[in-house]
């Protein structure tokens, strides 16, 4: 993915306007949700699609100590090559047998283990590497995708203390991950909360020190303060993008989107009424028209499910996209307007002009407003303002 620091002086085919400015305050109001916790910027895939260097940047500017990746290539390029002051933490999560445990120590990474296998190869990279691996215990207390289960908890916690006291590891937090957060009231959770204050409270009862306990993602740490412990992990939220539907738009939330994705028109070209547009004639124009091509398509991460709905902001006007989203184009049908070549077509932004926002265009594809803004691919230049 390019990186710019400011727009060139030549139109781009198509960019991405990140804007940091408003990623700092989105970092700040969620801050300003969980006072009593430390803030962990989640930048896992390339910052959800806005570049994960910057983004961490911006986010140690507006009070992370924190930064969270899901794989440990992730994290250790952020250590390397992303300019954060020598005491932010940098955690992963997502290991498979045979990872990089060895440089993961090196680098002073927060390495997270959720079964024996990985405490026993996080000990070997730590004797590998002359020091004491950074741990945190995963426990799985209901959402039934990484972490350790319950009945497993008192061996792994026991094998861990047991290496802590060899010096071979230093157990920093205990976590877990909430299931369904984003639903009100969802009764999950508080079964959630209660597991996760059962299994960290037997875990410190045998010994352990932790520096940080931590459960609470984006929607819980907008609207659950009883998650909140020591440490939140906001990830979504800090791009400014709603978590769900159902606990209200960015803008109830006191959230500003950070990526604006628009493009220059390729072609704008008079056509008659009955001609079919794009593969397979799915939309047909009704009478005499006028289209324009977006150079924007699946291969840069245009959803094709919003074929025929996804919309799109040309001339102050909102358009649609006329037929198959194809790789590299799709097709607006202007109604007779003719804004001329290189006009500026807007996907998505905050919606400050009367553009779509990203939650628009997951509601067209039927999906979420996170795969919207992740999805986004390295042909399309991220433009950085407000650095």
């Amino acid at each position: 993915m390019s990186e710019t620091a400011k727009p060139p002086a030549a139109p781009l085919r198509a960019h991405a306007e990140i804007d940091l400015a408003a990623l700092r305050a989105n970092v700040r109001s969620l801050r300003a949700k969980a006072p009593g916790a430390a803030f962990m910027a989640v930048v896992k895939a390339d910052g959800y699609g806005h570049g994960a260097a910057p983004c961490a940047r911006a986010a140690v500017e507006a009070g992370a100590a924190w930064v969270g990746a899901a794989t440990p290539e992730e994290a250790l390029a952020l250590r390397a090559h992303a300019g954060l002051p020598a005491d932010v933490r940098i955690m992963c999560w997502l290991w498979t047998p045979g990872g990089p445990w060895r440089e993961a120590v090196e680098a002073g990474l927060d390495v997270s283990l959720s079964g024996l296998w990985a405490l026993r190869e996080a000990v070997d990279g730590a004797r590998a590497a002359g020091r004491a691996a950074r741990v945190q215990l995963k426990a799985d207390t209901g959402l039934g995708r990484n972490g350790c289960q319950p009945a497993d908890w008192p061996e792994l916690v026991g094998e861990a203390l047991r290496a802590e006291r060899e010096g071979l590891v230093r157990i920093t937090g205990l976590w877990s991950h909430l299931a369904c957060a984003d639903e009100p009231g969802h009764p999950s959770v508080a079964a959630q909360v209660e597991r996760f204050r059962e299994m960290t409270a037997y875990a410190e009862r045998q010994g352990a020190r932790p520096e940080v306990r931590h459960i609470a993602n984006s929607p819980a740490t907008l609207t659950l303060p009883e998650t909140h412990f020591d440490l939140v992990r906001p990830g979504v939220a800090m791009y400014g993008l709603s978590p769900g539907p159902e606990l209200g738009s960015a803008a109830d939330l006191g959230l500003r989107p950070v990526m604006t994705l628009s493009a220059s028109l390729a072609l704008v070209k008079h056509v008659p009424g009955g001609h079919g547009v794009s593969y397979g004639h799915h939309y047909v124009t009704p009478g005499e028209t006028t289209l324009g091509l977006v150079p924007l398509g699946y291969a840069d991460g245009v959803p094709r499910h919003a074929s025929g709905t996804g919309p799109v902001l040309v001339g102050g006007k909102w358009r649609t996209a006329a037929g198959r989203i194809a790789m590299d184009q799709f097709v607006v049908d202007l109604g007779g307007d003719d804004p001329g070549p290189g006009a500026e077509a807007v996907l998505f932004g905050p919606g400050d002009r009367g553009e779509p926002t990203a939650q628009d265009w997951a509601q067209a594809a039927g999906t979420i407003g996170y795969e919207i803004v992740t999805r986004i691919g390295s042909r399309v230049p991220r433009v950085y303002v407000n650095e």
